[in-house]
């Protein structure tokens, strides 16, 4: 959602990065090189957007916020928690936690009533749209995944509650098997008056009370809008107390009647045979008006399911819209509308995702706020349309709509209302609310400095940015700032190692941009080509400079200018990437190797293990897919789809994708592949010597020296475990010897485990020296150092990598041991205001445990809970702190 919400919500001077005209030229046959490194130039391509306002939950205090959560839980009836995982939802979206807000989603359907069952159903399918391969590949192996399946909407609706024939009318009835005849039209049709009057009461009174029916033989009803037909199987109906398979038009005309007639059992009858007919979008649409004005819940609820299932597609439908923007009210009538809430939630969504500034966007979230029923959740639901409003430039409904958010709350939504003051002009208003919000906060958080610094003057940018940075490094736009002025003022190195910074641990496309912009201005065009290339590895279809351009045509461009690579040529630039873990070096390498004539299988699935590597999961994924589908014979595809099952969570199924490839032709990735999901998902060393054996079977196989590196690495770290250190060294000297550079880490590890610190230290040393990307070899070599050393390269660590949590929990337990539980609380405090980590939390739990902070540390631990359930440290931890409660 981030990037949908790329500002446009500034001033318009502060935008509008120009197109580079000169570079279109070159498309059109003009050759011209771009302007020199000139101010002009720079300014014309430099160009950073203020931070959007994000239609996110952001609480001052998540840890408090995850604590009561996890309370109310272990308290609340089980029909109130689907509600509370929602907002644990929220709270993990909004903290940008991919893997827990799935899971916070997950336990959602789990614990969700019927109704609200099929809502989270529906939203798991739409976060998982891109999961039909692992669905097919699952069936090929012969198990199939039933958890989102569509319900069984009529057996979720009990039928005890509708009266059986006769319990509410006089015995007499019981005795009276007098015939009675119903004209329609020119048809008489015979029926049991005892069993009709048994149908409703309306029916009782009019063939047994003191109306005219009741004294004849034959009723006329030609009036009642029923034909001669339905009014045969409603007389069925009375006598068996079942419908038979009757088409829809058929049924609708009988459930209009019974309604009419307040028939229940009818009604319910027909309601049942109903929904069955509800298989497609059109279906849906056509039936819900009905099923609504007819009172009929278990038709209503299979037609929302229906267009629940087909989400986004039945959003381009108007009519669906419409049903979804009117289903608030009119669905309460049908008894199913207590869960309108997740229902909009899970819309908004979507909506949001598709199109933030839609028409469409704005009802669902109008109706979200109407189905808003505590604080929490109108702090949400009025934020989010207030960003979509500023968004709309409808800056009058957003300032409303941000005031209830912050009323209600909801701190962040201050941002919206400073933006706007800004918007206004009101230039010092907005600096002094953002002051106001920094002043009376318990907790000081780096986005409220970072928008601050928005309508600061002078130094005072520069200052908010820094504290911005000091307390949450993982906020982007602070370096882009910083980097686009050191760059405007000549000084390109600062620029590029500003940019850098971030670059090397967080991946955002708009970083890559800018540097690529730095790069061109420089006519620097092999590194903005290596640039341009990653972004189109990362998305294929992004658009630079605001959505103007897109990054394929830039690449093209780009490409003019710099000499061409044979294939030879890519493969040694690989390797030299490769080696000095250089991944986006290599990423690029691998884009521009597509195009040539090496097999493309082989190559995507390189790309796919650098995107992990780079911690790009869903990019990975496409790659490893684009591998299946490009491979080369029948045993490589069998191992890419082991993977693409492995990495979704199938390990069995992974392995028998492997053993399956094995079969036909023994292949050093089958062997590989076999070997790291034996290892991996056995964590004892009871496979060890199988997973020897598969790394041997694999290095006898023909592969590059790349992966054969790998693996030997591989089976050196399963030595090392086994305690057999010289096989261990072995494999790590040979997998350095064809500059396999992450070897020295595993050699450094073999030569601690002999005694020999120094030369661990060393080792590490090394791979610091070769690797682009090292803050997990700082980190590693922190291990085999003294104290003050250790301090060092942990800061270093911290400066490269601010998400790596050891730096902090080191630093904290040194300050512990200290006796400085303060500064041990506050260092841990530090990270986790930007980053929910399981052993943060436990840690500081554990350190108010010790000071006897009693309510904190059950906070901290009821947090921890949060994100990790079952965790057992913590569960103990956390009996320990109850026990200490007065």
């Amino acid at each position: 959602m981030r990037n949908i919400f790329l500002s446009d919500t500034c001033k318009e001077t502060q935008l509008h990065p120009l197109i580079p005209q000169a570079w279109l030229q070159v498309e059109r046959g003009k050759v011209s090189k771009p302007s020199s490194y000139a101010s002009s130039s720079i300014e014309s391509l430099i160009r950073v957007a203020e931070p959007p306002i994000l239609p996110l939950f952001k609480p001052v205090d998540y840890v408090e916020v995850l604590a009561q959560i996890h309370e109310e839980l272990e308290s609340c009836p089980p029909d109130k928690r689907s509600d509370l995982y929602l907002l644990q939802f929220q709270v993990f979206r909004g903290l940008g936690e991919g893997k827990l807000l799935q899971r916070s989603l997950h336990s959602a359907w789990q614990r969700a009533s019927s109704y609200e069952k099929l809502i989270y159903g529906a939203w798991l399918k739409y976060e998982k749209q891109g999961d039909q391969v692992v669905s097919d590949l699952l069936s090929s192996c012969g198990k199939t995944s039933q958890d989102f399946a569509p319900l069984d909407i009529a057996s979720e609706f009990p039928t005890e509650a509708v009266r059986n024939p006769g319990t509410s009318f006089s015995e007499d009835l019981m005795e009276d098997s007098s015939a009675v005849f119903f004209r329609i039209g020119g048809d008489v049709i015979a029926s049991d008056r005892r069993r009709i009057a048994a149908l409703s009461k309306p029916f009782h009174t009019m063939l047994y009370g003191s109306f005219t029916e009741s004294q004849i033989e034959v009723i006329d009803m030609s009036k009642n809008g029923i034909s001669a037909l339905a009014m045969r199987e409603v007389i069925k109906f009375s006598r068996t107390g079942s419908l038979g398979e009757l088409p829809p038009n058929l049924l609708l005309e009988i459930l209009i009647f019974a309604n009419k007639f307040c028939c229940e059992r009818l009604r319910d009858a027909c309601d049942r045979n109903l929904a069955p007919f509800v298989s497609s979008t059109q279906d849906a649409v056509d039936l819900m008006q009905c099923a609504l004005e007819e009172n009929s819940p278990i038709l209503a609820t299979s037609c929302l399911q229906s267009l629940l299932h087909d989400v986004p597609g039945c959003l381009k439908d108007k009519q669906a819209v419409e049903i979804f923007c009117n289903v608030n009210k009119q669905l309460r009538a049908v008894k199913v509308g207590r869960a309108s809430f997740c229902l909009y939630s899970f819309l908004c969504e979507v909506a949001l995702n598709a199109d933030p500034r839609s028409d469409t966007t704005v009802r669902f979230l109008e109706c979200l706020v109407e189905s808003t029923e505590n604080s929490r959740q109108k702090q949400l639901a009025y934020h989010q349309l207030g960003c979509v409003r500023l968004l709309r430039k409808e800056y009058s409904e957003a300032e409303r709509s941000f005031a209830i958010s912050f009323q209600e709350g909801h701190v962040y939504s201050a941002a919206g209302l400073a933006r706007l003051e800004f918007l206004r002009g009101e230039r010092v208003a907005a600096y002094e609310r953002m002051s106001s919000v920094i002043s009376s906060s318990p907790i000081r958080l780096g986005w409220m400095y970072q928008d601050r610094s928005l309508y600061a003057e002078g130094d005072g940018v520069w200052e908010d940015l820094k504290e911005a940075t000091e307390l949450d490094p993982t906020l982007i736009y602070p370096y882009m700032y910083r980097a686009a002025v050191l760059m405007r003022k000549q000084d390109a190195q600062a620029a590029l190692a500003e940019v850098n910074r971030v670059i090397g641990f967080k991946l955002a496309l708009e970083c890559l941009e800018l540097r690529f912009c730095f790069y061109l201005a420089l006519e620097d065009y092999h590194n903005a080509l290596c640039d341009v290339q990653a972004i189109l590895t990362l998305s294929p279809k992004y658009r630079m400079f605001e959505g103007r351009v897109a990054a394929s045509q830039l690449r093209t461009l780009v490409h003019e200018h710099v000499v061409q690579w044979t294939t030879a040529d890519c493969w040694m630039q690989l390797y030299d990437r490769w080696s000095s873990v250089d991944d986006i070096g290599s990423l690029s390498v691998i884009y521009q190797m597509l195009e040539t004539g090496v097999p493309k299988g082989v190559l995507y699935f390189r790309q796919s293990l650098l995107l992990l590597r780079l911690n790009c999961p869903e990019a990975a994924m496409r790659s490893l897919q684009l591998a299946r589908e490009h491979a080369s014979n029948d045993h490589e595809r069998l191992v890419y789809e082991g993977w693409i099952l492995y990495d979704s969570g199938h390990c069995e199924e992974g392995l028998q994708k492997a053993e399956e490839s094995i079969r036909l032709q023994r292949s050093f990735e089958a062997f590989f592949f076999k070997a790291y999901a034996l290892a991996d998902s056995s964590p004892n060393l009871s496979c060890s010597e199988t997973v020897i054996s598969l790394l041997e079977d694999a290095l006898k196989c023909p592969s590059d020296r790349l992966r054969k590196g790998q693996a030997l690495n591989n089976l050196g770290s399963i030595y090392v475990d086994c305690q057999k250190l010289e096989l261990a060294a072995d494999c790590y000297i040979s997998a350095l010897k064809i500059r396999h550079t992450r070897a020295h880490q595993g050699l450094a590890r073999v030569h601690f485990l002999r005694n020999n610190k120094n030369a661990a230290y060393e080792e590490m040393t090394k791979l610091i020296e070769k690797a682009r990307n090292n803050a997990s070899a700082y980190e590693k070599r922190s291990e085999y150092c003294e104290r003050e050393l250790t301090m060092e390269d942990l800061q270093v660590v911290t400066q490269l990598d601010p998400l790596r949590v050891y730096p902090y929990r080191y630093r904290a337990a040194v300050l512990m041991d200290s006796h400085k539980e303060k500064e041990a609380i506050a260092e841990l405090t530090r990270a986790i205001a930007f980053k929910a980590d399981l052993h943060l939390l436990h840690l500081r739990a554990a350190f108010y445990e010790h000071i006897r902070d009693v309510s904190s540390a059950l906070r901290d631990c009821r947090a921890a809970l949060s994100v990790d359930p079952n965790h057992q440290e913590m569960l103990e931890l956390r009996s320990r702190v109850n026990c200490l409660e007065p």
